[in-house]
C-alpha cells in the first residue's frame, strides 16, 4: 500500500519536479517551506498539503510532523532539500549569517532525519533521501559556510545510512553537481545543465530500488561537466 511522500525545502525546479513524478506514480505529497505562498499553485495542480514551517528549529519540526501525521499518515519517504549560501570572503562574513547557512543546510536535516526515523522505526521501514551539491565534496574559495552545510548533510547521511539501513531504512544522498535549469523558461534544449525532470526520476530509481542493491550516494551532473 502506497502513503505518503514528503519534500522538506519545496519550491520550484527540483522540488516541484519531485512532487509531481511521486504523485504520477499514486503517493499523497506533503510540501514543507517557509514560504508556501510561492507553491501554491503547484500544491493544487497535485493536490498536495501544505506546511510552513523554518525547519532549522526543533520544536517546529515537532510541529510539523504532528501536522504530518494528522494530514498525510504514514510516510515512504522523506526528501531533505533545504540549503542557505552566503558567499563572501572568510574575513567578511557575518558569523550570523554562516550559523545561519549551517543551521538551514546540516542541522536541520539532523532534525527532519530524527522525526522521519522515529516514526519509520515504528512502520519497519521507510525512505530518506538528501539533496547535496558540488560543495557536499569539495570546498570552493569564498563559500565556506555553504561548504561546511554540504559536508555536515553528507556526514549525516552517511551515518545514517550505517546506522538505518541495517534496520530497513533506505537512506541516499545525491550530489547535484552542476546548473539547474529553469524548465518554467521557453527555452532550447541544453544538455549542459541538469533537467529537474531527470533528476526527479533518478531520486525515483533509487526510491524503488530493492533492498538486496541500496545505492547510499548517487551523483549527477551533465556529460561535459568537470568534476
Amino acid at each position: 500500500m502506497k502513503n505518503s511522500v514528503l519534500i522538506v525545502g519545496a519550491g520550484k525546479g527540483l522540488s516541484s519536479s519531485l512532487a509531481k513524478i511521486f504523485y504520477s506514480n499514486g503517493y499523497k505529497i506533503g510540501l514543507v517551506a517557509r514560504n508556501i505562498n510561492k507553491i501554491r499553485h503547484l500544491s493544487s495542480e497535485i493536490n498536495a498539503s501544505l506546511f510552513q514551517f523554518d525547519v532549522s528549529k526543533s520544536e517546529n519540526v515537532t510541529r510539523l510532523f504532528e501536522e504530518v501525521d494528522k494530514s498525510l499518515g504514514n510516510l515512504d519517504l522523506v526528501i531533505f532539500n533545504p540549503s542557505r549560501r552566503f558567499p563572501g570572503k572568510i574575513e567578511d562574513l557575518n558569523v550570523i549569517n554562516v550559523k545561519e547557512a549551517i543551521e538551514i543546510t546540516c542541522f536541520a536535516g539532523f532534525l527532519v532525519a530524527q522525526e522521519s526515523t522515529r516514526r519509520m522505526l515504528k512502520l519497519g521501514k521507510g525512505s530518506i533521501f538528501f539533496t547535496g551539491a558540488s560543495a557536499s565534496k569539495k570546498g570552493f574559495a569564498k563559500s565556506s559556510a555553504f561548504a561546511m552545510g554540504k559536508f555536515g548533510l553528507r556526514g549525516l547521511a552517511q551515518s545514517l545510512a550505517r546506522e538505518l539501513q541495517p534496520r530497513n531504512i533506505h537512506i541516499c544522498h545525491f550530489i547535484i553537481d552542476g546548473i539547474i535549469k529553469d524548465n518554467s523558461l521557453s527555452q532550447k534544449t541544453n544538455d549542459n545543465q541538469l533537467d529537474p525532470d531527470e533528476i526527479a526520476k533518478n531520486y525515483l530509481n533509487v526510491f524503488l530500488q530493492e533492498k538486496n542493491c541500496w545505492s547510499s550516494e548517487i551523483e549527477l551532473r551533465p556529460w561535459q561537466e568537470n568534476f
